[in-house]
């Protein structure tokens, strides 16, 4: 691969940047601090206006159809402004992608346009449950067969978009003592019979986006919406992981650089003794790693994403670019902190809220820790 973005890119790029200056950015600390209210369905609409809800459908579905180191370098930029906000985003790139990978084209004609356009409203991922986080295989909502539906009995936690999709993508079980041979993924509409919401989590970061319980009280679901071979649930669940860590990097990518742009800013401004402190060479060298981190974990998400591109096995690579641009993006977070020093533990300065939300992305799809157990495996 090169190192320049084509025409293309340059374009969306740019599309995703305005965006996020003008739609998202001027309403991050106001999001981030008002969460528990109800959720800002205006959030949804600047995204749906863009179409920047369908960043992984395929064009012949109303989406953008974008490869994935395009949707890198959007991701990026959408993280630079709110992470928060950009989950409703994120959260449905997952459904979607999930979606693209393994649907038949009923399933796809019916249920990506919903995603796509002005009208489209979000989807979401439903794995995690309280028994089951890095566990795939303990997962314990039932699927249960009952003529030409599944019934499907549970609860999932910790799920983007909870109570915002139009559908979710759902893992249960049909034999909890096959374990992870026994999963599978349903395509289930948000306004099923007997789904309902559960808590909103009061989140230390990502305030912005909605997360929550999603409770499955004896919900039917067609047999037509089983997604793939049955009894290939975990299969799919990691190719549509596997796709999704290179953004989410590129996310984190996004709110180091914007953390680092505000102490660059700051030290070239601030005096001390007479002078910028950028002229001490202690806050220069940090800045200097700031900066050389954030250029390293860039380039690892583009080639993490430009093996997917070109259909090749991307997993190693995918891991490695989580876990070095997700903990990148702490450490470049707590420098930006520590330059701007009593300022910059105040909520009078984003960075606090960077560090916040940041934090969050070394835990979601696949903790650091498992990614650090997959790239050991496979060196």
């Amino acid at each position: 691969m090169g190192f320049d973005l084509n025409e293309e890119q340059v374009a969306y790029q740019n599309l995703a940047r305005t965006f996020a200056e003008k739609e998202m950015k001027p309403y991050a600390a106001e999001l981030d601090r008002r969460q528990g209210a109800a959720f800002d369905w205006e959030i949804v609409r600047r995204f749906a206006r863009a179409n920047l809800l369908a960043l992984a459908v395929p064009k012949e579905y109303g989406g953008l159809g974008i490869d994935h180191l395009t949707a890198a370098v959007v991701a990026e930029e959408l993280g630079a402004a709110c992470l928060g906000i950009s989950e409703v985003a994120g959260g449905t790139w997952l459904a979607t992608t999930c979606l693209t990978l393994v649907g038949n084209e009923d399933q796809k004609r019916r249920y990506l346009p919903l995603v796509c356009g002005k009208n489209g409203t979000p989807a979401g991922l439903a794995v995690t449950e309280p028994e089951a986080g890095s566990d795939m295989a303990a997962i314990g909502t039932r699927a249960t067969k009952k003529g030409d539906h599944y019934i499907i009995k549970g609860t999932k936690t910790f799920i983007t978009n909870a109570g915002l999709g139009s559908f979710y993508i759902v893992f249960a079980t049909t034999d909890p003592q096959k374990r992870d041979s026994g999963l599978n993924a349903f395509v289930v509409d948000g306004d099923a019979k007997g789904l309902r919401l559960g808590a909103v989590e009061d989140t230390m970061g990502l305030r912005a986006s909605q997360t929550g319980e999603l409770i499955f009280d004896n919900v039917e679901v067609p047999v037509a919406n089983l997604l793939g071979v049955e009894n290939t649930g975990f299969l799919i669940a990691m190719q549509t992981l596997d796709m999704a860590r290179p953004c989410l990097g590129a996310g984190a990518v996004g709110a180091a650089r914007s953390a680092f742009e505000t102490a660059l800013a700051y030290a070239r401004k601030r005096k001390q003794y007479g002078h910028p402190i950028i002229g001490n060479q202690a806050i220069a060298f940090m800045l200097s790693d700031m900066a050389t981190e954030i250029d390293a974990a860039r380039l690892l998400t583009w080639k993490a994403c430009w093996l997917i591109d070109q259909g090749m096995d991307s997993t190693l690579t995918s891991s490695m670019s989580k876990v070095f641009a997700t903990e990148m993006a702490e450490r470049v977070c707590s420098r930006a902190i520590q330059i701007l020093g009593g300022q910059g533990y105040t909520r009078n300065w984003p960075l606090e809220k960077y560090y916040r939300d940041v934090k969050a992305c070394q835990i979601y799809e696949g903790t650091n820790q498992i990614q650090r157990i997959i790239i050991s495996s496979m060196l």
